[in-house]
């Protein structure tokens, strides 16, 4: 099929990624832009650029309609929705095929059976993918709900059927606790994605989040391309990634891989997808979930593996074969990710939007920097506060981390607060740094809001001068506690 002319329904750093592998494969790209967006940098990078609304999402990005006129009009052959957004909205891919405009990424079949957790794990079960002990069944009545997380045993998890990003989820460790929990889980789950479903499932203790990135072409033919550790989070939502994972050997890669494949295979997909799993103490691993798009942290399995993921994706929706076979894959060194948030993690990872008074990034050969703004910028109330992706590559992970630490140290920001101190934080602590973590890192070190009062004494508090010493602080005493137990 041909694709001369691309329309990317986004914004910020997914925008202009998409538009530099556009470029390079001689791509006409089309921006859309809200009014919040009329001067980002995307807008600019674009061959042609589009205004299509105010700047809540819900009257720009997410009209479909306005969407679609733009790129009728333009003469557009398809269109790349990123992530977020209506990257995984069936609807709108139905109409897309409707109105004869290719979209970069899979069918509405597969983004609606992978975009239901239980629809999900119904077609995996018959191509031997590790499920978590549950049910795979919505349940709305309490009593019967109490009587299966028995059954199961405490802890569980209440999670919403529908939707994600730790939305609709409610951990029940006592089954006292079990009917008020219930309630909560189903009062987010509606109000988020418009359904009250839910379903109950065992609580994997130290858990960590391992994805795996695959491709499919229209041929018949998936491979993956490794995986991500993606265990340090904040709210069930991901603020550290890295490629590879400290922690898998070579065979539980392969198996992992291998589960990957054959939920790609379970729901006919094509494009880029992620395949999340749960990882226990024991090495076992649990299907967790498919997102049918390109992940945020697809930088980091570029830098690995030397692949341009998106340019995959093109190609992939050009009705090509995939460019290699799976035995053609291989990885080299290590890539760390530090998504850079305008966030106060020193006060429960507020959003702290203003100007960038100053903004200058790191560089090195390195170094790898996705970002969406420009010295002088304001961070939009209406988004995401994601500033920037900070990556860097070594051939080892302790080469990596210290070059993060490098990088942060060169990163110079000023005028609102930004995660890059917590990055830091992470980096410098024994837990993450000898491997020994999981996704309850947040709350094992960092659980406080007011972290000062558990750093410091008031005296002490007073005496410091400047923000990097309170981190200082605060590292000195997570390691030496890391050290002198096992937490």
């Amino acid at each position: 099929m041909k694709i001369e002319k691309v329309l990317i329904a986004n914004r910020g750093e997914i925008a202009r990624r998409v538009i530099r592998t556009l470029r390079k494969m001689n791509i006409k790209s089309v921006a859309v832009y809200s009014d919040a967006d009329a001067n980002a940098p995307f807008v600019f990078e674009a061959d042609e650029a589009v205004h299509i609304g105010p700047s809540p999402s819900s009257e720009s990005y997410l009209v479909q309609d306005r969407i679609i006129e733009v790129a009728k009009r333009l003469n557009v052959d398809a269109i790349h929705p990123g992530y977020g957004f209506l990257s995984e909205n069936a609807a709108f891919a139905d109409r897309l095929k409707s109105n004869g405009i290719i979209l970069i990424g899979p069918s509405s079949d597969a983004m609606r059976v992978m975009g239901d957790k239980l629809s999900a794990k119904q077609r995996v079960k018959s191509y031997d993918v590790p499920l978590v002990p549950g049910i795979d069944e919505a349940v709305s009545d309490f009593h019967k709900a109490k009587e299966i997380a028995v059954q199961i045993g405490f802890p569980v998890l209440i999670k919403a059927s529908a939707g994600g990003g730790g939305k609709g989820m409610r951990l029940v460790e006592r089954e006292e606790d079990m009917e008020e929990q219930m309630k909560l889980a189903q009062s987010e789950a509606r109000s988020s994605f418009g359904d009250d479903a839910v379903f109950v499932e065992k609580f994997v203790t130290k858990p960590r989040h391992i994805e795996i990135q695959i491709f499919a072409d229209n041929h018949g033919n998936v491979v993956h391309l490794f995986e991500r550790e993606c265990s340090v989070q904040r709210r069930h939502q991901k603020v550290i990634e890295e490629a590879p994972s400290a922690i898998l050997t070579p065979e539980l890669r392969e198996e992992m891989g291998k589960a990957a494949c054959n939920v790609a295979k379970a729901c006919d997909y094509a494009g880029a997808g992620t395949v999340e799993f749960l990882l226990d103490g024991d090495l076992k691993f649990y299907f967790l979930e498919m997102n049918t798009r390109l992940q945020v942290e697809h930088p980091v399995t570029e830098e690995i593996t030397g692949l341009d993921l998106v340019e995959w994706q093109i190609r992939v929706a050009r009705g090509e074969k995939l460019p290699l076979k799976q035995e053609e894959i291989s990885m080299k060194g290590h890539a760390m990710e530090v998504r850079v948030y305008a966030e106060d993690a020193l006060n429960n990872f507020t959003p702290d939007i203003g100007v960038l008074k100053r903004y200058k990034k790191p560089t090195a050969d390195y170094v790898r920097v996705d970002d969406a703004f420009e010295e002088g910028m304001e961070i939009p109330i209406y988004y995401d506060p994601m500033i920037a992706k900070l990556v860097t590559y070594g051939k080892d992970r302790t080469e990596a981390i210290d070059r993060m630490i490098e990088a942060i140290d060169n990163y110079q920001i000023s005028g609102l607060r930004t995660t890059l101190d917590f990055g830091k934080f992470v980096m410098k602590h024994k837990a993450f740094r000898t491997g020994d973590f999981d996704t309850n890192f947040i709350k094992h070190y960092f659980e406080d809001p007011n972290v000062l009062k558990v750093a410091m004494k008031d005296e002490e508090r007073v005496m410091l001068a400047s923000v990097n010493q309170i981190w200082d602080k605060l590292l000195e005493k997570q390691n030496e506690e890391f050290a002198s137990k096992d937490v």
